[in-house]
């Protein structure tokens, strides 16, 4: 077993549909991985096409105990005086890139652009994600320690 880096880069979305009452919306996206939870910032101001080139990273080993190596993305509407509103998601497989940089020490998925679905199954739009995975070991890591951030990452 290998335990590494799993670094996500959330950069944008375009045509997300869904407003609010006033035809607007402050788009974040909460990014799962095995029981972690990782958050961009807020959006504000972006409406339908923000732009957020966050970095997140994950805790990952491979092989691991489960077979869910999944990303899941979901792209949520901030709101002041109410519960956020989904706006959309999409999953990303990463077993292959997890084996692939347990074999070469490091392996990257390059940017590319995913279709959100909508809670319904339609089309809602298009977010841009690039993932690395980099077989490093994590010194004095707790489970409960918060791995995620940008300023300590290394992905290109």
């Amino acid at each position: 077993m290998t335990l590494g880096l799993l670094e996500v880069l959330v950069i944008e979305a375009h045509g997300l549909s869904g407003a609010d009452f006033f035809d607007k919306i402050d788009p974040y996206v909460v990014v799962y991985y095995k029981g972690q939870e990782r958050k961009t910032t807020i959006a504000r101001g972006q409406g339908k096409n923000p732009r957020w080139n966050a970095q997140l990273r994950f805790s990952a080993e491979y092989p691991g105990s489960g077979n869910d190596y999944k990303l899941i993305f979901k792209v949520m509407d901030h709101d002041t005086f109410s519960s956020d509103d989904f706006l959309g998601q999409t999953l990303i497989y990463v077993d292959d890139l997890l084996a692939m940089g347990v074999e070469k020490g490091s392996y990257e998925m390059r940017t590319t652009k995913y279709r959100l679905e909508a809670a319904n199954g339609t089309y809602c739009g298009d977010i841009k994600i690039g993932v690395k995975f980099s077989s490093k070991m994590i010194e004095g890591n707790d489970d409960d320690e918060e791995i995620g951030g940008w300023r300590n990452s290394d992905y290109e």
